[in-house]
C-alpha cells in the first residue's frame, strides 16, 4: 500500500513539474505557433502517423500553416504556407542553415561532418563550394555523360529480351533503383553494382551495406526524440547503428584505396569522382581528407539514387494512368527526335511538354515530402510567430504544392498548366 502512495506521490510531483517547464517555456518564447494538446514527457509523437507529411496536413488544416509540435525533448515548428516557406529563407536563411542532429548522422555521417548536416559555417561553405564546382558542375557532369546512356541502353536492352517472344509484367521500380544505383556508383567509383554480369562477394556485401543504411539511417526512432531511451540502447538500435557505421567505414574506405592503387600502377585512365578528389587531394591533402571523400560519397550514393528512382518511377505511372499526356509527349518526342535513334540528354531543352511532365510529376509526388529538417541556430520570428532558438523546422512541400489557394484541382495531373 505504502509503495502505490509513494508511485502515485512522484508521479503527481513529476507530471507538476513537467507542466511548470512547459508553462515557464511558452512565456519566455512568447507568442509561439499554435499547438495541439500534449501529454507529458511525450508531447506529440502519438500524434505521428505514416505517411507522415499527409498527418502533418492534416493538422495544418485545423492548427493553421504554421503550428509547433513537441515531439519528445524536440521542439518541432511545421511550416506549411509558401508565403512562410519564403520568410523561412529570405529573411531567416542563416539562422535556418543548420540542421538537427540525429544518432545516424553521429554514427553514419561522420559525427554529423557531411554536407548535408554540417552546421553553418566556413567548413560548410567550402564543402558547398567543392560540391557546386568539382563534382556537380555542368562540366563535371558532361563527363559522365557516357554511363548515363550506357545504363538507359542496358535497361531497354533488358526489357526488350523479356519481352522478345510475349507481353510480360515488369516491376518498375526494382528495375529504376538498379538504373539510378548503377549510374552514380560507375560516376563514383567505376563500378556496377546491380545486374546479371555481377555476382561477386564484393557487390553482394555493397548491397546488403547500402540496403541497412536506408532501413536504419532513413527513418526516425525514439532515441532521437526521447534520449533517455539512449542509455538503455532501446531495441539495440544504438549497437546496430554503430556496427552498420564501422562496416559503412570499411566499405567506402575499400573504394578509395581501390582508386587510388589503380592509379598509382597506371592500371586505368578512368576519371571518377574518387579520381578527381584524389587528385585534388595531392595538391590540398590537410582539406581533401579521406574523410571528407568517403562522407561525400555517401551523400551522393544515398541522396541521388532512391530519389531519382521514385521520381521516375512516378512519372511513368502517371502517364500510364492518363493515356492523353502520355501521347502527346509521344508526339512531341517523334517530332523532334524521330523514330531513328534514341532520346539523348541533349533533346530535352526541345521537349517542353516532357520538361512538363517531370515538373508535374515533382509537384505531386516530391521524393522527400518535407524535404531536409532544419534547425534554428538562434531565436527568430516566422510569420508573426516567435520560433525559440534549437527547434526543429519542418517544411511540408507535398502540402504545400497540394494547396488548392496556389493550384486550381491540385491534384489533377495538367502537365499543359506548367
Amino acid at each position: 500500500m505504502e509503495d502505490i502512495w509513494l508511485y502515485t506521490s512522484l508521479t503527481v510531483v513529476f507530471l507538476l513539474f513537467a507542466f511548470k517547464v512547459l508553462l515557464h517555456r511558452r512565456r519566455n518564447h512568447g507568442n509561439l505557433p499554435p499547438s495541439p494538446p500534449a501529454f507529458p514527457v511525450l508531447g506529440h509523437l502519438h500524434l505521428v502517423k505514416l505517411p507522415f507529411h499527409r498527418a502533418l496536413r492534416t493538422l495544418s488544416e485545423k492548427y493553421g500553416p504554421i503550428f509547433s509540435l513537441r515531439l519528445g525533448s524536440r521542439p518541432v515548428v511545421v511550416v506549411s504556407s509558401p508565403c512562410a516557406v519564403e520568410e523561412c529563407f529570405t529573411k531567416n536563411d542563416i539562422v535556418l542553415a543548420n540542421r538537427p542532429h540525429f544518432l545516424s548522422g553521429k554514427h553514419l555521417g561522420y559525427n554529423h561532418t557531411t554536407v548535408d548536416a554540417l552546421p553553418y559555417g566556413e567548413d560548410w561553405r567550402n564543402l558547398r563550394r567543392l560540391c557546386s564546382i568539382q563534382i556537380l558542375s555542368s562540366n563535371r557532369l558532361n563527363m559522365f555523360l557516357g554511363i548515363r546512356s550506357d545504363e538507359v541502353k542496358l535497361l531497354l536492352r533488358r526489357l526488350s529480351q523479356d519481352s522478345r517472344d510475349k507481353f510480360a509484367k515488369v516491376e518498375l521500380k526494382s528495375l529504376f533503383s538498379k538504373l539510378t544505383f548503377n549510374t552514380i556508383t560507375r560516376t563514383i567509383a567505376g563500378k556496377r553494382y546491380h545486374g546479371e554480369e555481377v555476382g561477386m562477394e564484393e557487390v553482394k556485401q555493397f548491397q546488403e551495406i547500402i540496403g541497412e543504411i536506408f532501413e536504419l539511417g532513413g527513418t526516425s526512432n525514439p532515441m532521437d526524440y526521447l534520449p533517455i531511451l539512449e542509455w538503455v540502447d532501446y531495441g539495440g538500435y544504438k549497437k546496430k547503428l554503430m556496427k552498420l557505421g564501422r562496416q559503412t567505414e570499411a566499405m567506402l574506405q575499400c573504394l578509395i584505396d581501390e582508386r587510388r592503387n589503380s592509379k598509382n600502377r597506371g592500371l586505368e585512365d578512368k576519371s571518377t569522382t574518387i579520381d578527381h578528389l584524389l587528385s585534388l587531394q595531392k595538391s590540398e591533402p590537410e582539406y581533401y581528407t579521406d574523410e571528407i571523400i568517403k562522407g561525400l560519397i555517401l551523400v551522393l550514393i544515398l541522396g541521388g539514387s532512391e530519389s531519382t528512382a521514385v521520381t521516375i518511377e512516378w512519372a511513368m505511372a502517371l502517364l500510364l494512368n492518363h493515356p492523353d499526356a502520355l501521347n502527346k509527349a509521344r508526339e512531341e518526342i517523334d517530332i523532334h527526335v524521330g523514330q531513328g535513334r534514341l532520346m539523348e540528354e541533349s533533346d530535352l531543352s526541345k521537349l517542353g511538354y516532357l520538361q512538363n511532365v517531370i515538373s508535374k510529376t515533382h509537384r505531386l509526388y516530391p521524393a522527400a515530402p518535407l524535404l531536409l529538417p532544419h534547425m534554428t541556430s538562434s531565436h527568430c520570428q516566422v510569420g508573426g510567430f516567435d520560433i525559440p532558438k534549437g527547434t526543429m523546422l519542418l517544411i511540408n512541400a507535398w502540402a504545400i504544392h497540394r494547396d488548392p489557394k496556389a493550384w486550381d484541382n491540385p491534384t489533377s495531373f495538367k502537365p499543359e498548366r506548367f
